[in-house]
């Protein structure tokens, strides 16, 4: 198993799945209520374990009653929670979501305890490959990223601007269309790859601005997209790090990505190994 270290928000979602998304100033009715665990940082965590990895998160919680149930997927997953810290002021992270029948979703964060995840609490050098997104501080994220010595993956979203470093020091950029459009050929300043996925389309890596490698995702039919991203690049993480080519890792990204698509919530939703393998053999 490969050793991964997360550092990255942990939330619990409260997921309202109804005919349509409401515009400005609209209210939807007739939706169905679910609560779920979630956050980037523990989606991508989750997927990550879930797809071989060996997971130690670094994050915060409320000292409250949200922190078990955001919780629970990870230690049912006997993922490494050790560094995760109940917070006495702050409560556990919230993120509201709303979902239409085709999986397409609009999502309000209340951030918590996730912004109280600070410099200080993280360790001084990050001996194991790295995950980080932009859901914590960015002075926390840039100093994780600083004290990694080995593979870092910066997922850079909600879109915001970062450093230099930040930018440069990652071996692996992943972004979504907007992300990319927001950040524009900054990304392809440093020497690490950049994969810009596009939804239902597929994913492209690049090197240095110059296309790698293209792959689209197995045709599933499509429940909720929350999560999927996050599933992406903990399969992406996973697979570049047992040595895949480019255009296996996209696809095997891509096939984790779109699994996860086809079930409700975020957490919940992740593949297992097993079943990523079985449908790059199925070829759908």
């Amino acid at each position: 198993m490969t050793a991964i270290t997360v550092v990255g928000s942990i939330n619990l979602d409260f997921v309202a799945t109804g005919p349509s998304l409401p515009a400005p100033g609209e209210t939807v009715t007739g939706a169905r209520l679910a609560r779920h665990p979630g956050g980037k940082g523990a989606n991508q965590a989750l997927a990550a374990q879930r797809l071989g990895g060996d997971v130690c998160m670094i994050g915060r919680v409320g000292r409250d009653a949200l922190a078990e149930e955001a919780l629970a997927l990870l230690l049912e997953a006997d993922l490494d929670v050790g560094a995760v810290a109940a917070d006495d002021m702050l409560s556990t992270g919230v993120a509201l979501i709303a979902v239409d029948p085709a999986g397409e979703n609009q999502i309000v964060v209340a951030a918590g305890a996730n912004h109280a995840v600070r410099p200080e609490h993280l360790p001084q050098r990050i001996e194991t490959p790295l995950i980080v997104q932009l859901e914590l501080p960015l002075d926390t994220v840039e100093a994780a990223v600083g004290r990694a010595v080995g593979f870092v993956c910066a997922n850079l979203a909600p879109a915001a601007p970062v450093s230099e470093m930040l930018l440069r020091r990652a071996d692996l950029i992943v972004v979504n269309e907007t992300e990319a459009a927001f950040y524009g050929d900054a990304l392809h300043h440093g020497g690490g790859r950049v994969v810009v996925t596009k939804g239902a389309r597929g994913a492209a890596m690049y090197l240095r601005g110059v296309e790698q490698a293209w792959a689209t995702p197995p045709q599933v039919t499509a429940l909720d997209a929350t999560g999927a991203g996050d599933c992406f690049v903990g399969a992406i993480t996973v697979a570049l790090l047992e040595g895949m080519a480019p255009d296996q890792a996209l696809r095997f990204a891509c096939a984790a990505g779109a699994l996860a698509a086809t079930r409700p919530g975020a957490q919940t939703s992740l593949p297992t190994r097993d079943e990523v393998d079985q449908i790059l053999r199925s070829g759908t």
